[in-house]
C-alpha cells in the first residue's frame, strides 16, 4: 500500500521480539520509510554473528541473557533500549509481551507509542472468564462454563463441584492464558485434580496468574477465528475467516481462508458478532475473535487475541493487503483504510507452520544446528503465490529457549485444490536440514482424505497420535534411497559432478535410524550423479533423472526429497563408539530427551520407582517432557534441581535395578 502523506507520530520503532515475526515487522516498515531498532538475547548471537532480526534492522540492543524472563519479558531493558536508541514506538509483534497490558501502559508511561491496543481493552480480553462476562452481555454466544474468581471461586473442591454441574468433557484453561498454555482437558470427574494442578502450575510458569476457569469442551468442533481491525475514529471491519482447525496439542498447525465449511451467511453473522465483540472493549488495532464451531455450525466465543497472528499472512493473501502496514496507520491516530463494503477477498490460501519438533516422536522439541535452509528461492519461483517468513538461516542453531516454529510456508490459489498443490511442492523444495521437523508432517496432512475433504475437527490430530494412524509413522528409506546414499558416501563423484569411471571394490557399511545396511560400492554402477552443487543433486537412477536436496559430511549426508530427510552415515570401525551409543539406551539412567530447563524432579536418592514411573519433568519450547523409568530400581543419584537448564542427552537420574525375586 502507499504510504500515507499524513505527519507520523512517530518515525523510529523497536521490535519487542525476535525471529519471524521481527523480520516481518521490519520488511514493512523499511517499505513505509520508518527505521527500525531490533532487541537480541545472548542466544541470538552477537553482533559480530547476529540473528536475520538483527542484521535487518537499522540498529540493535543487546538486552540480556538467553532466557526470555531475563530478555524479551524484561520490560525495564526493553524501555532501556528504546530510550538509547531514540525509538519513538515499540511494536510487540506476538508472543512474549504482546498481550501485556502492564507493557502497553509501561510504554505509553515512557512516552512512546504503543503499535496495539489501549491497555484497558487488553486487560478485558486478556482475562478469559472476564472476557466471557463481557461477551455474554454484547449478545456474543459462548459456551456453557465457569467463569468465578476470588478465593471462593477458585479452591479445587468449588472448581470440581462447577465441573460436576457442567458435565464432562471440559477444559480447565487458566484466564490469563494464550496459545494452548495453562490449558488441561479433563473427561471424566476423576481427572479434574491432575488437570487443575497441571493447568494451574502452567499458568503459573508461563504468565505469572494461577487463576482458572472450566469450559464445557465443544467435541469434534471447528477452530475458525475472524481477523478485526479497528482505529481511534469508531470504525471496526473484519478481514473475513480463517480456519484453523487442524490442531496438536491446541497448538495451530494449518490454518487456510476462507474456510471450506463457512457460508457467506455464517461469515456475515461471524464477522458481525466478532466486531461486536472489538467495540464493546474500546478496542484498537489488529486483534482475532476465536470461535469453536460445533456439529451443527453453532459459532461460540473462544477468547480475543489482541495482537496480529501467527497466521496474519494467510488474511494478507487473500486480501492484497499489509495488515502490519494497517496497524501502523491506526498507531499514528489515522483512520481505517478501508471500509467493510470495500474488502475484497480473492481465491484460497493456506499457511503450514514449520515447527522444530518430531512428529513420529511425540512431537518431542528439538534443537540444533540449520545446515540447509534455503526458502528464498521457493519463494522467487512462486511468482507471489509463495511466501516463507522465517527468522533463520544457515549457520544458525535452533535452541531450547524460545517457541519451536521456525517458518511459515503460505501458498495462495485460485482455489483450495491449487493451494494446497502449491504448499505441498514448496515444503517439498525447501526442507529444513540439520535437525528433526515436521516438514513432512506437514506435506502430508495437506494431502490426507480427511484434510482434503474439510472433515477435520481440533482434536483429530491427538486421536491420530493414540491410534497410530498412518501419517504419523516416520518415513523409511526405499532401497534406492540407499544406494544413493551409498553413491554419493563412497566418492562416486568427481569435483566436477561426474561419476568415476574406475572405483575401488570395497564393501560399505551404512547406518540410517535403527537399520544398517552393507552395501557393495561396485553394485552402484547404474547410478549416475550429473551434478551436485549449493545443496541440490541431478541424478539418474533406473533410467529416469531425478532431483534430491542433500548436504554432506565427511561421514553424514543429508538426502532430502519429496519434504522427508534421510540421515545415513558410515557406521564407525571402531567398535567403542558403537557401544557408547547402546550406553544412551541403558534404563539405568535417565537422559534429558532435549535441551531444556527442569521444572519438576519427583524422586530422590533411596526412592524405589516401577518401569514407567515419572522421575523428573523438562519444559523445552512451550512443551513439558516427562523422564520416566526405563525400569524398575532404586534411584542412586539425582544430578539436577529445579530451574537447572540442561543439555539433550545429560544424564539426570541414576537407577541401580531391583534384582529379580527367587521363584
Amino acid at each position: 500500500m502507499v504510504p500515507s502523506t499524513s505527519d507520523s507520530v512517530f518515525s523510529k520503532i523497536l521490535i519487542a521480539n525476535r525471529g519471524e515475526i521481527a523480520c516481518r515487522i521490519i520488511r514493512t516498515a523499511r517499505a513505509l520509510g520508518f527505521r527500525t531498532v531490533a532487541v537480541y538475547s545472548d542466544a541470538d548471537g552477537s553482533l559480530s554473528n547476529p540473528a536475520p532480526h538483527v542484521a535487518q534492522a537499522d540498529e540493535a540492543v543487546r538486552i540480556g541473557p538467553a532466557p526470555a524472563a531475563e530478555s524479551y519479558l524484561n520490560i525495564p531493558a526493553l524501555l532501556d533500549a528504546a530510550r538509547r536508541s531514540g525509538a519513538e514506538a515499540v511494536h510487540p509483534g506476538y508472543g512474549f509481551l504482546s498481550e501485556n497490558a502492564g507493557f502497553a501502559q509501561a510504554c505509553i508511561d515512557a512516552g512512546l507509542v504503543f503499535i496495539g491496543p489501549p491497555p484497558a481493552a487488553i486487560i478485558a480480553m486478556g482475562d478469559k472468564a472476564g472476557a466471557k462476562r463481557r461477551m455474554i452481555a454484547a449478545g456474543v454466544p459462548c459456551a456453557p462454563g465457569f467463569f468465578a474468581d476470588g478465593e471462593d471461586g477458585q479452591g479445587d473442591a468449588r472448581l470440581i463441584a462447577e465441573a460436576e454441574k457442567l458435565g464432562f468433557p471440559l477444559l480447565v484453561k487458566a484466564v490469563a492464558g494464550g496459545g494452548g498454555r495453562g490449558m488441561r482437558l479433563a473427561k471424566h470427574l476423576a481427572e479434574m485434580p491432575e488437570a487443575l494442578a497441571g493447568a494451574r502450575r502452567e499458568a503459573l510458569s508461563a504468565f505469572g496468574d494461577g487463576t482458572l476457569m472450566l469450559e464445557r469442551l465443544i467435541e469434534k468442533g471447528r477452530h475458525i477465528e475472524i481477523q478485526i481491525f479497528a482505529d481511534a475514529h469508531g470504525n471496526a471491519v473484519h478481514l473475513g475467516e480463517r480456519d484453523c482447525t487442524a490442531q496438536r496439542r491446541r497448538q495451530k498447525v494449518i490454518e487456510e481462508a476462507p474456510s471450506p465449511v463457512v457460508t457467506p451467511e455464517m461469515r456475515a453473522a461471524m464477522g458481525a458478532d466478532a466486531v461486536a465483540a472489538a467495540l464493546a472493549v474500546g478496542y484498537r488495532g489488529a486483534g482475532t475473535i476465536e470461535f469453536i464451531v460445533d456439529a451443527t455450525m453453532k459459532h461460540y466465543f473462544l477468547e480475543m487475541n489482541t495482537r496480529l497472528q501467527v497466521e496474519h499472512p494467510v488474511t494478507e493473501m487473500l486480501t492484497g493487503l499489509d495488515l502490519v502496514d494497517w496497524q501502523l496507520r491506526v498507531a499514528a491516530g489515522e483512520p481505517l483504510p478501508l471500509r467493510q463494503e470495500q474488502i475484497r477477498f480473492n481465491g484460497h490460501a493456506i499457511e503450514a507452520r514449520l515447527y522444530a519438533e518430531d512428529p513420529y516422536a511425540g512431537f518431542a522439541p528439538q534443537t540444533g544446528p540449520v545446515l540447509h535452509f534455503r526458502p528464498e528461492s521457493v519463494s522467487k519461483a512462486g511468482q507471489n503465490t509463495i511466501r516463507i517468513d522465517t527468522g533463520i538461516v544457515e549457520g544458525d542453531s535452533v535452541t531450547p529457549y524460545y517457541d519451536p516454529m521456525v517458518a511459515k510456508v503460505i501458498a495462495h490459489g485460485r482455489d483450495r485444490n491449487e493451494a494446497i498443490r502449491r504448499l505441498m511442492t514448496a515444503l517439498e523444495d525447501a526442507p529444513l536440514l540439520g535437525l528433526n521437523n515436521n516438514g513432512r508432517f506437514l506435506r502430508d496432512l495437506v494431502d490426507h482424505p480427511d484434510f482434503r475433504a474439510a472433515t477435520m475437527h481440533t482434536t483429530l490430530l491427538d486421536d491420530w497420535a493414540a491410534n497410530q494412524e498412518p501419517l504419523l509413522q516416520r518415513p523409511i528409506p526405499s532401497d534406492a534411497d540407499w544406494n544413493l546414499a551409498a553413491a554419493l558416501l563412497a566418492g562416486h563423484d568427481k569435483p566436477g559432478g561426474q561419476r568415476s569411471a574406475s572405483v575401488a571394490h570395497f564393501d560399505l557399511t551404512l547406518a540410517c535410524g535403527a537399520e544398517t545396511r552393507r552395501l557393495r560400492s561396485d553394485a552402484l554402477s547404474h547410478i549416475q550423479l550429473h551434478h551436485a552443487s549449493d545443496g541440490r543433486l541431478r541424478y539418474t537412477q533406473d533410467g529416469i533423472t531425478r532431483r534430491a536436496i542433500l548436504h554432506r559430511t565427511e561421514d553424514v549426508l543429508y538426502l532430502s526429497h519429496d519434504a522427508a530427510t534421510f540421515v545415513f552415515r558410515e557406521v564407525s570401525a571402531f567398535p567403542n563408539l558403537e557401544n557408547a551409543r547402546e550406553v544412551a539406551k541403558d534404563p539405568r539412567t535417565a537422559r534429558a530427551p532435549v535441551a531444556g530447563t527442569v521444572t519438576r524432579v519427583e524422586v530422590a536418592v533411596g526412592d524405589v520407582v516401577e518401569a514407567g514411573q515419572t522421575l523428573a519433568v523438562i519444559e523445552a519450547m512451550k512443551m513439558e517432557m516427562r523422564l520416566t523409568a526405563g525400569a524398575a530400581g532404586t534411584v542412586t543419584q539425582v544430578r539436577v534441581a529445579i530451574g537447572q537448564q540442561v543439555e539433550a542427552g545429560a544424564i539426570l537420574i541414576e537407577l541401580a535395578e531391583n534384582s529379580p525375586s527367587p521363584s
